[in-house]
């Protein structure tokens, strides 16, 4: 069962309406006198009536708590104040970044050839120039990873020449000597031909006796 929404309105009996504040308003000092001694709160009630008369409840000194609510709505309102001026501080720097990618996102396009209509001698002569720098650090580059490459495999190749004149060695084989000792090589290779000429006479019969 579902309980429908109890409608408040003002008691239009003056008599009524006096009895009624005058049990509410000791029903409310009670329940503020037990929430501090059950839940050991700092509570203060001001009630004015209608005629102007005050009714006070404080488990405190009352103009401490008065003051204390004060120096915490306070707080608060600085708090507030602080928050939307930091929400106006992203609003402000939000706008001005989305600014800049809209000045990168037009400088792109005309770098890429875009666009350039609107362009004047001074902005083509910049981009221009921006351009020749790009590309003297493109080859800049481009050049220093050749020489790192040719630097790995130069490193590879004497480590190979090191472990081919190793198992050489260790097979009783002379080591074949080192590239850079061109000479060395040279004369090498020559006496290596000299000594593979053999000459070799192929005959068909029975052998010819000695001659004495």
């Amino acid at each position: 069962m579902v309980r429908g929404k109890i409608e408040m309105k003002r008691i239009e009996n003056a008599t009524s309406r006096q009895v009624t504040f005058s049990k509410r308003r000791k029903g409310l000092l009670k329940k503020a006198y037990e929430l501090s001694v059950l839940c050991d709160a700092e509570v203060a009630v001001l009630i004015f009536s209608q005629k102007g008369r005050l009714c006070e409840f404080s488990s405190n000194d009352m103009q401490k708590t008065i003051e204390r609510y004060g120096k915490h709505a306070k707080e608060v309102q600085d708090d507030r104040v602080d928050t939307e001026q930091y929400i106006q501080h992203l609003v402000s720097e939000s706008t001005e970044k989305v600014k800049k990618i809209e000045q990168l996102e037009i400088s792109q396009r005309k770098i890429l050839g875009q666009d350039l209509a609107s362009s004047s001698l001074e902005e083509l002569q910049e981009m221009h120039s921006q351009l020749e720098k790009s590309i003297s650090k493109i080859r800049a580059r481009k050049d220093e990873l050749f020489k790192e490459q040719i630097e790995k495999l130069k490193a590879k190749e004497r480590l190979l020449l090191d472990e081919n004149a190793s198992y050489r060695e260790k097979c009783s084989e002379k080591p074949w000597p080192h590239p850079t000792q061109q000479k060395e090589v040279d004369r090498y290779l020559s006496l290596s031909g000299k000594n593979s000429e053999v000459e070799t006479q192929l005959s068909i019969g029975l052998p010819e006796p000695e001659r004495h």
